[in-house]
């Protein structure tokens, strides 16, 4: 098996028929019947997704936002948010305590640290059943890879929010300074370098932005596609990418003469993601990598200090194989799972509340509010103005998390209302879907990882901390690119072997084994 692998995805919003509101659902196997015309109360805990709004708010519950969801589906909610930050060790807290909501929230999958374990324990119920019955349209538009994830031992425990589309960083390029080298956007790494010295010679500081840890700058890495922080099949045994000597001591050597030359920071190894950010906003950064989905975001600030500045996406460079791009995402965003001590009459309605997620009313609401408050409809058109003012931009997000259920590759309805927005999906479709690298995933985690935490992926973007020590030594000079070799003996030595043999035992039983190819 050839290099790759990782998962697939586009937003379809389901018209389906399902209502929050209305009559009874009556099971005919049990006779039961879901009561839609009574309000049902349920607790849920969920988190801030890091937005300044929910974590200011004095009591989320009494949010119009929120009472106005309440109305449309017919439930009573009791939210508990818990701050992105403090996230996983919440969650470990509130299992620890027993005392769980009827509805959690996960970021990830059924079997990923936040959830502590608690799926394998029986904390929560496996909801095939029910979702078969009552979410037809969740069933249908799931892709099978998010399914996986939040399965356990072949039952689905549950019900995510999804990406259609893996593929989500993109090569960001400044195309008003490109155009001043007179040069075409490259499409190779030879060509890639070329850009960057004529960026340097027409005085921009940072021809491409690196930040710490190779994050989020990792175009270089995936033309060579030795990602560190993914796996592959080589021979019969799956091994780290970077375990590819041949194209890993070629893409040090690039990242080497990007540095000698000044064609990346000098301070790369230690930029944060804000001085990474500051850095471009600001002007100094020729080529960048980020969310394609930040490019309206990019756009606007860039206008406050350069009128006339174009940012546009562009292919990521190729390299030997042809490959190229940044890593596929895994096939979730987040996921919710019902408490095994719910009644199974309020589990049909949190389904049901759920499902209500892929209705036309939901994508109208979660999008663009409430009619005759933030938007009119003329003719069957909706008339929507996005928000300018910081706080009015931070409550449109607040809404927004409310979304618990769909496909989050990109909220078409309002995209298509601008024309950065309408830039960002023809990029998506058009380029940022045809790259990327993929890996085999391992869900729930390799227990090694735990056991050995320097040679374990730092995250689905990081390498182990051992293998991105040594890139950056390289890279200054302080070590010789040639002795990578014995970078992966080490590697071996301290944990590594352990890892591998537990991988290539979980990829050739299918346990929980999730395999994505490369995009080209």
């Amino acid at each position: 098996m050839k290099k790759g692998m990782v998962i697939a995805l586009t937003m379809i919003l389901t018209a389906g028929a399902l209502s929050g509101c209305g009559g009874g659902a009556t099971n005919p196997k049990s006779g039961e019947t879901a009561k839609k015309d009574e309000v049902q109360k349920f607790s849920m805990s969920m988190t801030t997704s890091g937005y300044k709004y929910a974590e200011q708010s004095a009591d989320v519950n009494k949010e119009k936002w929120v009472k106005k969801l309440e109305e449309l589906t017919n439930v009573d909610l009791d939210l508990r948010m818990i701050p992105l930050k403090d996230f996983d060790q919440k969650m470990s807290l509130m299992f620890a305590s027993n005392d769980i909501p009827d509805l959690v929230q996960n970021v990830g999958g059924a079997t990923t640290k936040g959830m502590s374990g608690s799926v394998e324990a029986g904390v929560f119920m496996p909801l095939d059943d029910l979702l078969k019955q009552y979410a037809p349209n969740i069933m249908k538009a799931v892709p099978k890879e998010a399914w996986q994830e939040t399965s356990f031992n072949g039952k689905i425990y549950g019900i995510p929010s999804w990406l259609s589309n893996p593929s989500r960083r993109a090569t960001f390029i400044r195309a008003d300074l490109l155009a001043k080298t007179g040069l075409p956007a490259p499409k190779t790494v030879d060509e890639f370098m070329t850009v960057m010295r004529a960026l340097k010679a027409n005085g921009i500081e940072n021809p491409y932005q690196m930040r710490e840890n190779f994050k989020y700058a990792d175009t270089i890495l995936g033309a060579f596609d030795v990602l560190p922080a993914q796996f592959e099949v080589k021979g019969d045994q799956v091994v780290p990418k970077f375990f590819d000597v041949e194209n890993m001591t070629k893409a040090l050597q690039t990242f080497k003469t990007m540095f000698d030359e000044g064609l990346i920071p000098k301070d790369f190894a230690s930029i944060s993601s804000t001085d990474y950010n500051k850095n471009i906003e600001a002007g100094k950064v020729g080529m960048w990598s980020a969310n394609a989905q930040s490019l309206s975001g990019y756009r606007n600030k860039l206008k406050n200090l350069v009128p006339d500045g174009k940012i546009e996406i562009i292919s990521s460079p190729r390299g030997p194989e042809n490959f190229g791009g940044h890593l596929l995402y895994s096939s979730i965003n987040t996921s919710y799972y019902i408490n095994n001590k719910v009644s199974k009459e309020k589990a049909i309605r949190i389904i049901q509340f759920l499902e209500w997620m892929l209705t036309p009313e939901a994508e109208k609401y979660f999008s663009f509010g409430i009619e005759g408050e933030n938007y009119t409809t003329e003719n069957g058109a909706i008339k929507f103005t996005p928000p300018t003012e910081t706080s009015a931009i931070e409550e449109d997000q607040f809404r927004g998390m409310f979304w618990f259920v769909h496909d989050v590759v990109y909220n078409k309805a309002k995209e298509e209302m601008s024309a950065d927005g309408r830039d960002m999906i023809k990029y998506l479709d058009t380029i940022v879907s045809k790259e990327g690298l993929g890996s085999i995933r391992f869900v729930p985690q390799l227990e090694s990882f735990s056991k050995y935490p320097d040679v374990a992926p730092a995250g689905d973007d990081v390498g182990p901390k051992l293998i991105i020590d040594h890139m950056i030594k390289m890279i200054y000079g302080k070590e010789p690119i040639s002795d990578w070799p014995k970078v992966i003996e080490e590697y071996k030595t301290k944990g590594g072997n352990d890892i591998l043999k537990e991988a290539t035992e979980r990829y050739k039983s299918g346990n929980g084994a999730i395999v994505s190819n490369n995009k080209n």
